[in-house]
């Protein structure tokens, strides 16, 4: 307990003089900064190599701060009630006055916002004065991170401190709600679009095609950078294999994301199997297919827009 509150008090210190920090959460390991600082915030951006375009979802502690940088609605109050502090984002109106860095919601009026149910995070934002711009802690469009030697691996002594939280526990990153006006998701992520429509008693649609409010709208992302082929029955020769479920057949080429085709497990499981075949030095990937519903239609999100690059 001592080691985990001196280093709270480190990544405090780091903080405090505009550095960016890794940070556990429930989802994936962040980059996080000061995000009333511009300059805190802009080498976040640098770090990860990160469009300027592409804005920063800001992680709170609760309530207090928020109110003074957003504007909140119904919707959000009850999503916030039922899911909060959890693996949900929402886009809300940006306060005239609030000190949110410019860099964070590249000029718009509306910001990204998340309460983080990791308890070493919840820890290190109860004790600061500011929210944390947190993106993932990778370099843009690669692989999310699900530890702290991932970080590691992305970023090497670049940064100044990692808080080591273990293995993220959902491994895949949040959903992300826009509520102004109408819901809509604009990404899909740790609580289902199922679940969300059914709390709610509407009929939220995902929609990714919309002008960049959020993270995860780009058409590259979480990319292994190899060549992935979906909703495949069988895999070429040399060729790593993603499986949804164990097979009695023993391959050395085979990854399972699950046991017993747990879609929840298998999310969890994506990014560190990813990773995985890319330290195999695997040239291409064949997944088979995946049902496309609850955290299903999540992997397959994921794995469309790894599949994208050139």
């Amino acid at each position: 307990m001592k080691n985990k509150l001196s280093n709270i008090k480190k990544a405090i210190k780091y903080l405090n003089k505009n550095q960016c920090i890794g940070i556990p959460t429930e989802t994936v390991y962040g980059l996080g900064a000061n995000a009333y600082s511009s300059v805190a915030t802009a080498k976040i951006f640098k770090l990860k190599k990160r469009p300027k375009k592409n804005p920063l979802i800001v992680h709170y502690y609760d309530l207090k701060l928020l109110k003074k940088d957003c504007n909140i609605n119904n919707h959000f109050l009850k999503l916030y009630k039922k899911y909060s502090p959890g693996p949900i984002s929402y886009i809300l109106k940006l306060k005239q006055g609030s000190l949110i860095s410019k860099n964070v919601t590249n000029k718009k009026n509306t910001l990204a916002v998340r309460f983080p149910s990791h308890p070493i995070t919840r820890n290190l934002l109860k004790k600061l004065d500011y929210p944390l711009a947190a993106p993932s802690a990778n370099i843009s469009t690669k692989i999310s991170p699900v530890s702290k030697k991932d970080v590691q691996d992305e970023f090497g002594k670049k940064i100044s401190l990692i808080l080591d939280g273990g293995s993220s526990k959902i491994g895949v990153e949040s959903t992300i709600i826009n509520l102004i006006n109408k819901p809509q998701i604009l990404r899909l992520g740790g609580i289902a679009k199922e679940e969300i429509n059914q709390y709610l008693k509407l009929n939220v649609k995902f929609n990714n095609r919309s002008i960049i409010k959020s993270p995860g709208q780009g058409k590259t992302h979480y990319s292994p950078y190899i060549k992935l082929r979906l909703n495949v029955k069988n895999a070429n020769k040399n060729e790593a294999f993603i499986l949804i479920k164990k097979r009695k057949k023993i391959n050395k080429n085979y990854f399972y994301l699950s046991k017993k085709n747990n879609l929840k497990e298998a999310a969890k499981n994506l990014y560190k199997t990813l990773r995985k075949i890319k330290k195999r030095n695997f040239k291409s990937i064949a997944v088979e297919r995946i049902v496309n519903k609850g955290f299903g239609e999540v992997i397959n999100d994921r794995l469309k827009k790894a599949s994208y690059f050139k």
